[in-house]
């Protein structure tokens, strides 16, 4: 695969270069934990969701 001289087999490498897990991984993974965290209290806030009930449902009584 060869994308505008741009062998990425052969240069993907080079992010670890910049990026060393030894010292970024755990960070990384905080981070993660802490926007996957952000985005579940956000989505079980919306109305209808684990936190709060959902709202009743009026059901009008039979004419009689």
């Amino acid at each position: 695969m060869n994308v505008f001289d741009y062998k990425p087999l052969e240069q993907d490498y080079r992010i670890w270069l910049v990026l060393n897990p030894a010292t970024w991984l755990i960070p990384m993974f905080a981070a993660l934990l802490v926007i996957a965290l952000a985005v579940h209290v956000y989505a079980f806030s919306l109305p209808g969701n684990a936190w709060t009930p959902a709202a009743p449902v009026a059901v009008e009584a039979p004419a009689q």
